[in-house]
């Protein structure tokens, strides 16, 4: 098989999406005047780019079998840390390697520890880690959103490079980034494998408590960076940066073609992912759509994502699989993308 046709073989388990975001796309360019304006476009990317930091990083979390809930409580945890470094007189530039540092340690010494060499349930133990950093975050801030005055934040959010946001160049940065672990390195493989199976993947020499620490770690540097983002983009740091940050991640990585049993799925399709959240929530508030509607077809979009996601792995009910008995079984493959 040419390199063409494995590429092309590659991105079956995200084509659905795809198709949607170029259906999205045209839609709204027909419909909405302002949609296709250069502007409006730097303003709907710039407007994603918290979910598309945390998403690209779920992935890895999710191929592994696991996900994060706590990311918008470190997100929120992350901002006030800034403020205090900022009020102590730390430059920003190491304020904002000590904060991304921060949400690391947070998501890999806390939640990568205790799901990576414990063995505890990630749902049970990320739920835990998300109401308990919500708590230290409203008795840092005293529940009090905190502005910030420093001009280099600030200009994360205001400043353009080459005639783009720095959030868009930002984007740019970690998807290249996370492509190139995910293809093209040791980790990215043993990600595949723990997510695959961890019995294989233990008898093969992977360690698999160190993998999952590491993705743990690694989205929570992400949920940190997108913390450095959120509060550059509103001009202060406050206690509840975006409560359904994970949910909306969730819903870009499942949308993407990542299954939530692990082992198959990929960076590729989650950023196609989050671009149909950004497109259909840019072409909602064009439309006059108030943003409770957003927020309802964006729960029904995780919905059907999960639908989606157990259907294409073959696991359905009982009964389900008892009508379809006799057709032929399907058999799970780890496929990278």
């Amino acid at each position: 098989m040419s390199r063409a046709a494995q590429a092309w073989a590659a991105t079956r388990h995200f084509r659905p999406v795809l198709a949607l975001v170029i259906v999205l796309f045209a839609v709204f360019s027909l419909t909405q005047s302002d949609f296709l304006v250069a502007q409006n476009l730097k303003n709907m990317l710039t407007a994603v780019s918290v979910i598309w930091v945390v998403a690209i990083c779920m992935t890895f979390v999710t191929i592994v079998g696991g996900f994060d809930l706590s990311a918008g409580a470190i997100a929120a945890l992350t901002g006030i840390f800034l403020v205090k470094l900022l009020d102590l007189g730390v430059p920003a530039g190491v304020t904002i390697a000590l904060a991304i540092a921060f949400g690391a340690l947070v998501g890999g010494g806390i939640n990568g520890v205790l799901i990576g060499r414990l063995r505890l349930s990630f749902f049970v133990v990320t739920l835990g880690t998300m109401t308990a950093l919500t708590g230290v975050v409203n008795l840092w801030s005293g529940t009090e959103t905190v502005a910030i005055s420093n001009g280099a934040i600030l200009g994360i959010a205001v400043n353009e490079l080459l005639g783009l946001p720095i959030p868009i160049w930002i984007m740019a940065a970690v998807f290249l980034i996370a492509l190139v672990v995910q293809q093209r390195t040791y980790f990215g493989r043993d990600i595949y494998a723990v997510g695959g199976s961890i019995v294989a993947a233990q008898l093969s020499g992977i360690r698999v408590s160190r993998t999952v620490i590491a993705v743990y770690a690694i989205v929570g540097a992400a949920a940190a960076l997108a913390g450095v983002i959120a509060c550059s983009r509103v001009g202060a740091a406050s206690p509840v940066v975006s409560p359904d940050l994970a949910l909306q991640a969730a819903a870009a990585v499942l949308l993407g073609g990542t299954a939530l049993v692990g082992g198959s799925g990929g960076v590729g399709g989650t950023a196609l992912g989050v671009l149909f959240i950004g497109i259909l929530q840019n072409g909602l508030s064009l439309a006059g759509i108030a943003s409770f509607w957003q927020q309802v077809v964006t729960g029904l979009i995780l919905v059907l994502a999960v639908l989606g996601d157990r259907i294409a792995s073959g696991r359905m009910p009982a009964r389900v699989a008892r009508a379809t008995a006799g057709l032929p079984g399907r058999r799970r493959e780890v496929v990278t993308r």
